[in-house]
């Protein structure tokens, strides 16, 4: 699918803020792939082994974000401004989540 240019991606973001979950649909349909391609540079720079995928990242971005509809979201790049930082919270979550688990089982013995 080709990208959204900035103006439908500002038309969407108002909709969704409205209230219209079809903007809700069709804005993720229109952002996906970019936010793949940017999950996937953050990923880059993980440790090596690291047992996220792109996709996993922006979906659960995704999850964390549409709580947000009320936020007066300006334009596209306020839109992906917050969306990447999302994304690094939920890096930076399951990687507290990893090393909380390793320390855990060393804790039991």
């Amino acid at each position: 699918m080709k990208d959204a240019g900035p103006d439908e991606v500002t038309v969407l973001l108002a909709k969704w803020r409205q209230g219209s979950e079809d903007a809700q649909e069709r804005l993720m349909e229109v952002v996906q792939s970019e936010l793949r391609r940017l999950a996937a540079s953050y990923l880059r720079r993980e440790r090596p082994g690291h047992t996220l995928q792109p996709t996993a990242v922006v979906n659960e971005a995704y999850l964390r974000l549409m709580p947000q509809r009320g936020v007066r979201w300006e334009n596209r790049a306020h839109f992906f401004g917050i969306a990447a930082k999302m994304m690094r919270r939920v890096l930076a979550d399951h990687a507290r989540r990893k090393r909380h688990a390793t320390t855990s089982v060393g804790d039991g013995l």
